[in-house]
């Protein structure tokens, strides 16, 4: 089966990155979502990365432009039914992805395989929401997407051999480095991830630390390139605890629990970065 067009349903932060390196790999993109002020942000999102690069000299104003070129944005849900390969990465909500996949029903061909870019619902409940669950699949990229090298690809339990093998080959042909996963909760590197942040809030709750030498310990002490405070803020805080809640409601191992901390902020609405303050306060 070859791959043309990706329908990537979502241009949020994780929808915005992944259309961004498909079309840098020369894939054709229809970017999807609700509102045209959706679009237009994600379009400016990926144009500043891409004069960033430029700016660098790791492309020239051609290939950037190309680029461009190769991603179409729409609130039509319709346009899927145009693509090869669905690539889902909306809000972590297994009722929004729900109400989405009754509709990609509605217009996708039979043969069409869907990748859902969830970082924590279970692959098998998420494929039963659809009709298609032997062309159903996890495809976990990580943020930022045009930067990461990983994504976690994972098997629902009815998944066919066919549609792993294609969806593998597709994460190589965007410049990926796969891994396979089972499906459990949070895969691989969120389940040892989430504990380890989730501590660190701890800490900085019980007053063990500072925010600033909590992630300098992590930086200085582990070789981490972020600590882990400054990378909740990167990730944002409410994804997290989605993630958390899920792990935690699976599992029902305390360990997955999430800090209350972390509860209080994301109903302050200190997400991180997004929301201009998390566990540090951004002025851009």
């Amino acid at each position: 089966m070859e791959i043309k067009t990706i329908f990537v349903a979502g241009f949020g932060l994780m929808g915005r990155g992944i259309s961004q390196t498909a079309a840098e790999h020369g894939f054709k993109v229809i970017a999807y979502d609700t509102g045209i002020d959706l679009l237009q942000k994600g379009t400016e999102s990926i144009k500043v990365n891409l004069e960033k690069s430029v700016q660098k000299g790791k492309l020239d104003a051609s290939q950037a432009e190309a680029i461009m070129q190769n991603i179409e944005t729409t609130t039509d849900l319709s346009q899927a039914g145009n693509a090869s390969f669905v690539i889902e990465a909306v809000t972590e909500d297994e009722n929004i992805k729900h109400g989405l996949y009754k509709k990609l029903a509605e217009v996708l061909p039979d043969q069409i395989i869907i990748a859902t870019n969830t970082s924590s619902i279970p692959i098998t409940l998420l494929a039963s929401f659809t009709d298609r669950p032997d062309r159903f699949i996890g495809m976990h990229f990580f943020n930022p997407v045009p930067v990461m090298k990983l994504v976690e690809i994972i098997r629902g339990l009815a998944t066919s051999e066919q549609t792993y093998n294609i969806t593998f080959d597709l994460a190589k042909a965007l410049g990926k480095d796969p891994i396979t996963c089972k499906d459990s909760p949070g895969f691989l590197v969120n389940r040892m991830l989430l504990p380890f942040i989730n501590e660190a809030i701890y800490a900085l709750m019980e007053g063990v630390g500072t925010p600033e030498d909590i992630d300098k310990g992590v930086k200085l002490g582990l070789n981490h390139p972020m600590g882990p405070l400054e990378l909740a803020d990167f990730v944002g805080l409410d994804t997290l605890l989605n993630v958390c809640e899920v792990m935690y409601k699976t599992f029902g191992n305390p360990k997955y629990a999430p800090s209350p901390l972390l509860r209080q902020m994301v109903a302050a609405g200190w997400l991180g970065r997004k929301s201009g303050r998390g566990f540090y306060v951004y002025n851009n």
